[in-house]
């Protein structure tokens, strides 16, 4: 495996990315997209998950991008836009129709929106989808953030595992989103005949609900876009349940890219 850190394909922005390449040739790309709730997180959480891509065959870009409190919505999305603007210029050893995206949380969104704009395969676990129809309905619910202080000290697979928490789901939305755009940020009113193909999971008792799981399947079905629903039995949350799922998840990427 060859892995070159903090690659800058923002400078304006100071972003950076990290690269995991395979050992011979790669079959495609992958954009890995880390969670955290637009609020923390950073790339280096993810590298568990793009070796394993990596194994896979796969050329794995792992990016930083804007987050809360600094930066608000669309920010972090519209990196995401610039990554895939670099992605076509830059000289990378895999073929650029051969590209997908892969996220958990608030980076299964972003995945989806990838999916959305550019028709690329997508990969969403617990992706943040529900967004200002959950906000709407749950206006009575006090914003709480908890605690969330040993975040980038814990594996992913570790953190919010222990199910429904709706203080924490709204207070890290509405931290990042603000109340003009919270219809705007729900990526299912978008979906279009031309979105990748997506496979989205959840687990049934989670914090982050199943709801935003079922529209964005309502979406692709009257668009006619092929899609997995995958739901995963107790309360884990994104890569909690990643190794239940990763053998589909590979199925899917040799499928779709």
């Amino acid at each position: 495996m060859q892995i070159k850190h903090d690659v800058v394909y923002d400078a304006a922005n100071h972003l950076t990315l990290d690269i995991y390449g395979p050992d011979g040739v790669a079959r495609g790309g992958i954009i890995q997209i880390h969670g955290g709730g637009w609020f923390r997180g950073d790339k280096a959480k993810d590298e568990d998950w793009a070796e394993r891509w990596a194994a896979r065959q796969y050329e794995v870009l792992v990016p930083n991008y804007r987050i809360a409190p600094a930066f608000h919505y669309p920010a972090a999305q519209a990196d995401m836009e610039t990554l895939m603007t670099w992605v076509k210029t830059a000289q990378l050893p895999f073929d650029k129709h051969h590209l997908a995206a892969v996220g958990s949380s608030a980076g299964g969104n972003m995945a989806v929106e990838l999916a959305i704009k550019y028709g690329v395969p997508a990969i969403s676990l617990s992706g943040i989808l529900d967004i200002g129809n959950w906000l709407s309905q749950h206006q009575d619910v006090d914003a709480a953030e908890g605690d969330t202080s040993d975040f980038n000290q814990r594996a992913s697979a570790t953190i919010n595992q222990d199910g429904p928490n709706d203080p924490f789901y709204k207070w890290f939305m509405t931290n990042y989103i603000a109340p003009a755009d919270y219809a705007k940020a729900s990526p299912a009113p978008r979906v279009t005949a031309k979105t990748g193909p997506l496979y989205l999971a959840n687990s049934l008792n989670e914090f982050v609900p199943t709801s935003g799981l079922f529209q964005m399947g309502e979406a692709l079905s009257r668009a006619q876009v092929p899609f997995t629903l995958r739901t995963v039995v107790g309360s884990r949350h994104a890569k909690g349940y990643l190794d239940d799922v990763f053998d589909e998840l590979n199925l899917f990427l040799n499928k779709m890219i």
